[in-house]
């Protein structure tokens, strides 16, 4: 599987040392990200100056913010102007450099049984039906379920459905997908570990399409996005929905050039183990309920190859207990996103 990777141009692997190193860090600036940050803030304050100079004109004279109004106005052009003269210098001097030279990757998965590993978190009413779905595809090699120290039966229930079940004491959902990933990825007869959750939100017969598009990545992201796939039942709000698309297109700006992504926070996802070897050391387990953008964003800067592919939605058996709980928690994780994907993730220890 060949890496994508940003390539300087060629007459810079003739220039000097200096004038490469240049070149380089140039290149990993992520000005269209950058650009994307400064319009909302600037569309943000110019907004603003309009409400303050309509309460005004409303209340005038006793309203005292005709300063204010014109100084939002005016500072809100701004970053406006300095969003559009980055959005500029990616797009003529950045992206063509950045973009990715090779021919569409194509290396068969010579071995294509898979290990599926589910992780819970009080799911004993889902967990069981969950596991028959996806013990009964006839590539699924065994099915784990990562426990994440449930307090009702969902270990038992799993159990009873023929998986193997691991309990996590260590709460997060960032330290159960973690250890998710670990004890899938050891095993040695399957080359392809199939990350899920366990609560019926998504089918075993979807395998067959992640694997018509594990050829062309070592990364095959699920994606919720396609309405016709979406039963509408499911948990996701028009706010989650639209914001979900939202984080995604940020991820994608940050790097440019090396994939699209429209859902960041599908927990239903195909990796080569080779990838997840690479991958795992430079993961956190401490990140939580945004730990998929992390995951995301951590392979896409490692140059790891991913697409996304179309899933089907539908309704979980069971309550929420993650990020979709209420559109006041998803609106906290979404930030916690934003923050991770601009100012970087906590290390792992």
């Amino acid at each position: 599987m060949s890496r994508i990777s940003s390539t300087l141009p060629v007459d810079a692997a003739h220039a000097s040392p200096t004038i490469a190193h240049i070149s380089s860090s140039i290149l990993r600036f992520r000005a269209l990200m950058w650009a994307a940050l400064l319009f909302s803030c600037g569309f943000a304050t110019y907004l603003s100056g309009i409400l303050l100079a309509s309460v005004r004109h409303l209340f005038d004279p006793w309203f005292p913010a005709t300063d204010i109004s014109r100084a939002l106005l005016w500072y809100g052009g701004i970053p406006v102007v300095s969003a559009l003269l980055l959005t500029i210098f990616e797009i003529t001097i950045l992206l063509p450099q950045k973009r990715r030279s090779a021919e569409v990757a194509f290396e068969p998965v010579e071995n294509r049984a898979l290990t599926v590993v589910l992780t819970a978190f009080n799911d004993a009413a889902s967990i069981g039906p969950a596991v028959r779905d996806f013990a009964a595809h006839p590539l699924v090699r065994r099915v784990l379920v990562i426990d994440n120290n449930s307090s009702d039966a969902t270990a038992q229930c799993a159990a009873g459905a023929g998986a193997i079940v691991t309990v996590h004491k260590d709460p997060g959902y960032g330290q159960c997908v973690y250890r998710a990933l670990r004890e899938a990825s050891s095993y040695t007869d399957t080359d392809l570990t199939l990350l899920c959750e366990g609560d019926c939100t998504f089918r075993a017969f979807d395998i067959d399409k992640f694997l018509a598009y594990a050829p062309h990545a070592a990364i095959v992201n699920g994606t919720r996005i396609v309405e016709q796939l979406r039963s509408p039942k499911t948990q996701l709000t028009t706010f989650m929905y639209y914001g979900n698309f939202a984080v995604g297109k940020l991820l994608e700006l940050k790097h440019i050039g090396r994939g699209t992504l429209t859902d960041v926070g599908t927990t239903y996802k195909l990796v080569r183990n080779s990838a997840l070897q690479r991958l795992l050391p430079r993961l956190n387990p401490g990140v939580n309920l945004e730990f998929n953008a992390h995951f995301l964003d951590t392979a896409l800067d490692l140059g790891i190859p991913l697409v996304e592919c179309p899933v089907t939605f539908h309704g979980r058996v069971g309550e929420s207990k993650g990020g979709n709980t209420n559109d006041w928690r998803a609106l906290g994780v979404g930030l916690r996103m934003i923050a991770g994907i601009l100012f970087g993730w906590k290390q792992p220890r």
